[in-house]
């Protein structure tokens, strides 16, 4: 049977996820191989293959560790430079991991912005997303080479997913970003208990993922640029007119950006 997904921890933050079924697995972004190979050994598992979401070093570091005694292959996105990749993909792209003894057929979905090659892998059945570092609990990634206007399309594109979908992200972001977004909306009173739900499951020490698309629409601001609200509140804090959704995504990550 197809399990759900597991967060294998890796440096400070990052998490490799894990997808089994019987003894075979599939990791998804092994930044590090050691941690995936402990797992492994611990779960007595076989690596079946590799899908990676972009080119970032917390994100492909540990592939070419992984595959020293393993022919196995690597899906990546086709327009980024990734170690090993066997199978390069585009948007619209499935991929059937029953061929890796995973009865699972991700979607490859274009989500540029973090990255200008970056993927994400939509399972809608049974209603999974693995979105690397576009999409997080309660916030996005950084533009390290795309634009507000590719990042906020990509963002819309993966908030029209079915409300339902699970939000399997690549980091333990979630009480920076809540934190930000009750500063940005301090009278929301979804943003406030999510943020005092997100404290308490750290202060326990228990991971806030993942999330669903559902949850996101409704309290990540960089899902709600379109909103009057939050358009409001950062023509307050930069004291400039924002006439577009996009103008106010771009705000928003400055604002996040800025500290």
């Amino acid at each position: 049977m197809l399990q759900t997904p597991t967060a294998i921890p890796a440096f400070q933050d990052n998490y490799i996820w894990a997808l089994r079924r019987d003894q075979h697995c599939v990791v998804v972004d092994p930044g590090d191989a050691a941690p995936v190979e402990a797992w492994l050994r611990q779960q007595g598992l076989i690596l079946t293959g590799i899908l990676i979401t972009h080119h970032h070093p917390d994100h492909v570091g540990g592939v070419n560790t992984l595959l020293e005694h393993r022919d196995i292959p690597v899906y990546g996105p086709a327009r980024e430079t990734i170690p090993g990749l066997t199978h390069p993909l585009n948007d619209g792209d499935r991929v059937k991991l029953a061929d890796l003894d995973l009865d699972l057929e991700l979607e490859v979905l274009d989500v540029p912005g973090h990255t200008l090659g970056h993927i994400a892998y939509h399972a809608r059945q049974p209603g999974w997303l693995f979105c690397g570092d576009t999409l997080f609990a309660g916030g996005c990634g950084r533009l390290f080479e795309g634009t507000p206007e590719q990042m906020h399309h990509s963002l819309s594109r993966l908030a029209a997913l079915p409300e339902g979908t699970q939000v399997f992200c690549a980091h333990e972001y979630t009480l920076a970003n809540l934190t930000f977004a009750a500063k940005v909306t301090p009278e929301d009173p979804d943003v406030r208990t999510r943020l005092n739900d997100v404290k308490a499951l750290r202060d326990a020490g228990r991971i806030t993922l993942p999330s669903t698309i559902a949850v996101e629409r409704r309290t990540n601001p960089f899902l709600r640029a379109t909103e009057p609200a939050l358009r409001q509140s950062c023509e307050r804090h930069f004291e400039a007119p924002l006439d577009t959704p996009v103008d106010s995504f771009a705000a928003l990550r400055r604002w996040k950006d800025s500290g």
